[in-house]
């Protein structure tokens, strides 16, 4: 059995008529993601994040090359069944909220697609416990905090039992607290149901702890790896206009100063548990 959920095969897509001369949004554009994976598609505003996200979900179709999802060819035809296997969360949550309860949103999508009552309650919430939000059924959206919105927004996708998850930017209007709720919820959820999850986002932080990243320039692909493959070359990374991670920079920043740290981190974690292991053995 294939386990290739989702591949773009030498894709192109730009926006302005043929007979003008514009650069591609995305041009050329290869990768395959497999099931199970989760997925960081990183780059700088302008790099083609946008329309990539946008051709995943069949709001654009590629001019040139094919874009491949649950082992469909995207087109009009097979649009809405791709779809109906696919979850998505986008960057603003206030945008996304259309009921007058937390239950009542996560109810909404089930609603348009014909769920039976009964099974209805059940997923909406399963689906609320998954992300740690069944407290807050009966509380009207508003009042939530921007990473509660936001964990809300994912239990409206779970519930409607996706095979994939793409978070669109869905951290980039959070403060500090809301994103590490939001990244910590995307942890435990893919390590209970072996969710695939595609994260397109300009954060390295939270691409940090993906499978694989995948980054975008220019509407190429720049580079793909795990990301230790791809943080090796974060001189590289900064120059396309992507800010390293934290414990990275204070990596250098350590060495600079003299302090020997032998591993590139990416977490603060590994970082004070190397400097701890080491001061404690002198």
């Amino acid at each position: 059995m294939n386990s290739t959920i989702m591949s773009f095969a030498n894709v192109t897509f730009t926006y302005a008529p043929e007979n003008e001369t514009v650069r591609p949004a995305v041009q050329n554009l290869s990768f395959s993601i497999q099931n199970g994976e989760w997925i960081a598609l990183v780059g700088h505003n302008g790099s083609g994040k946008s329309t990539i996200a946008k051709l995943m979900n069949g709001l654009l179709f590629p001019q040139q090359g094919t874009v491949e999802a649950m082992g469909q060819i995207m087109s009009e035809g097979s649009l809405w069944d791709i779809r109906s296997q696919m979850g998505m969360v986008f960057q603003n949550p206030d945008n996304q909220f259309v009921g007058a309860t937390v239950q009542d949103d996560v109810a909404f999508a089930l609603e348009n697609n014909g769920v039976p009552h009964a099974d209805m309650v059940l997923r909406v919430k399963e689906s609320l416990r998954q992300v740690k939000m069944e407290e807050f059924m009966d509380q009207e959206p508003h009042h939530l905090s921007g990473g509660q919105k936001q964990r809300v927004a994912i239990a409206g996708a779970l519930a409607l039992k996706p095979r994939l998850l793409i978070l669109d930017e869905a951290t980039s209007m959070l403060d500090p607290q809301g994103r590490i709720e939001v990244i910590e919820t995307i942890r435990e959820l893919r390590k209970a149901t072996g969710l695939t999850v595609i994260s397109i986002t300009h954060d390295l932080e939270e691409a940090a702890l993906a499978d694989r990243i995948i980054v975008m320039n220019a509407g190429q692909k720049h580079t793909e790896g795990t990301p230790e493959e791809v943080f090796l070359s974060g001189e590289a990374l900064v120059e396309l206009g992507l800010d390293l991670p934290f414990a990275m920079r204070m990596t250098h920043l350590l060495r600079e100063a003299g302090v020997p740290v032998a591993k590139e981190h990416m977490s603060e974690d590994e970082l004070v548990e190397e400097l701890w292991t080491s001061y404690f053995k002198k």
